[in-house]
């Protein structure tokens, strides 16, 4: 299979969503390996939209630790509760930022980073990780993105 995307320049979030999704889950079909797919799903994603850091934070233990991610360096570990990955884990809930120096206890990995989106990844019903999403923009994110992002954690095997 051709790893080529397909990026959509339409200014409609929604529609690059949809053209990009099932471009998504080609690349996933019949790959097996986690890390893999959370990468590609990384790379799409930042591809697709520009954002400044798209990346995954998996549960190991009482943390959430690095994963596969496209942007600058990063945090390595956050603590359950602390910054908004943190919280999202802790709450099980999606969390849309729109100006992350206003959220209380922000971890600061970049100074860049003004808006932010985080989803939680369920397996069995548990939290097993994050997909963190950060842009250089405020109010870069809504409930569009939290829709169409869920469909894209969904796509995901653990």
């Amino acid at each position: 299979m051709a790893e080529d995307l397909n990026i959509t320049t339409s200014t409609n979030k929604a529609e690059q969503y949809q053209s990009l999704i099932p471009q998504i889950e080609a690349l996933l079909m019949g790959e097996p390996d986690l890390i893999a797919n959370l990468a590609n799903i990384c790379a799409a994603l930042k591809e697709q939209f520009k954002w400044f850091w798209v990346g995954f934070y998996l549960v190991k233990h009482d943390e959430l630790v690095l994963g596969p991610f496209q942007g600058p360096v990063a945090c390595t570990r956050i603590g359950m509760g602390r910054g908004v990955c943190g919280a999202a884990w802790e709450q099980e809930q999606t969390l849309i930022v729109p100006d992350v120096d206003a959220f209380p206890g922000h971890i600061a990995c970049s100074s860049l980073s003004k808006s932010e989106i985080v989803l939680p990844l369920f397996n069995d019903g548990k939290v097993v990780g994050v997909l963190d999403v950060d842009s250089s923009e405020l109010n870069e994110f809504n409930e569009t993105d939290a829709k169409y992002l869920t469909q894209v954690i969904k796509l995901i095997n653990f």
